[in-house]
């Protein structure tokens, strides 16, 4: 029987970072990661196997993917038919409420979104752990996406190993992030390229994973405490190693842009001002702000010196998965 199933699932946005794979093909982490799903960016996306198709059709935003741009997702598809002893092709339509490849985790939100709607279509019916453990195929931080509020992606040594669980959810504090969306355009490096040239000639590498592992065992406590000073302080730092990271690969790179160092210079002076807010960047030139809401006025109304208003969204911690059948 053909079966339509509809996920929905949030992005999140890694307060300590995985930077680097030890298993490229498994999409094992170097080090361990915690994130923050946020409610204001998601990924909907719809799936049936239908044995009527000759092959699969990736529909992206309503159009029709080519082959080539599709053989990623094709590729997630081939491990859930795999899985599951499916064997027809699939239909796919993808509905993407994030900026693509700007660093504001779309690829999270979709592969996480299109495990739990592809397994499901395909007659499966896995566990929050193994759904998170199907989406790390896809996008490593699509490990983290599966859960709503805090979580925790635990490296792992191998494919039963690393999944990510819940570490606070729902989040009953107050704690946002207003994203400073500054250039909705393709990275000059994508993250999978990124983190393979620093793990491989970062002479910094090793000193890295160290650290990050302390960071996580300090973030931890930070989120069990509800400490947003301590949250932002340990995130801000933490970003920061890793884009020192990629100025120290061979050859250098770096996602900032001139936008970028505006917008960290602001989040500065308002914390010199005492406002108790701070930044966080992934691969891309985008600034999230760590805040609380009471703070959302003056901190925006610094910012709208130098960005437009609508260059600049609040998100509050988001939700997790979400599955129907239609």
């Amino acid at each position: 029987m053909v079966k339509t199933v509809i996920a929905k699932a949030h992005t999140n946005i890694a307060l300590v970072k995985y930077w680097g794979k030890k298993d490229a093909q498994l999409m094992l982490p170097q080090n361990g990661s915690i994130s923050l799903t946020l409610d204001h960016f998601y990924t909907e996306t719809q799936v049936t196997f239908d044995n009527q198709l000759t092959t699969d059709q990736i529909y992206f935003d309503d159009q029709l993917l080519p082959a080539a741009k599709a053989a990623r997702i094709t590729k997630f598809l081939d491990l859930i038919r795999q899985q599951s002893g499916q064997t027809a092709p699939a239909l796919v339509k993808t509905a993407n409420h994030v900026p693509t490849s700007a660093g504001l985790a779309s690829s999270a939100s979709g592969f996480a979104a299109l495990a739990a709607a592809g397994s499901r279509a395909a007659g499966m019916d896995l566990s929050p752990k193994a759904l998170s453990r199907l989406a790390r195929r896809g996008s490593g931080s699509a490990t983290r996406s599966i859960f709503g509020g805090f979580a925790e992606w635990y490296a792992g040594h191998d494919d039963a190993t690393s999944f990510a669980a819940p570490l606070q959810d729902p989040v009953d504090w107050d704690i946002q992030m207003i994203a400073v969306v500054l250039q909705a355009t393709k990275k000059p490096i994508s993250s999978t390229d990124g983190m393979a040239r620093v793990v491989a000639t970062s002479p910094y590498y090793a000193a890295w994973v160290k650290t990050a592992q302390n960071d996580l065992e300090r973030m931890r406590t930070a989120i069990l405490n509800k400490d947003l000073t301590a949250v932002g302080t340990i995130a801000e730092t933490n970003a920061m190693r890793m884009h020192a990271l990629n100025l120290s690969a061979d050859p250098a790179f770096n996602y900032f842009t001139a936008d970028t160092l505006t917008a960290i210079k602001t989040v500065q002076n308002l914390r010199a001002q005492g406002i108790n807010c701070y930044y966080t960047l992934d691969a891309g030139p985008n600034v999230k702000i760590i805040c609380a809401s009471a703070d959302t006025a003056a901190i925006t109304a610094a910012l709208q010196q130098d960005f437009a208003a609508d260059q600049l969204i609040v998100a509050k911690p988001g939700p997790g998965i979400t599955i129907k059948e239609v």
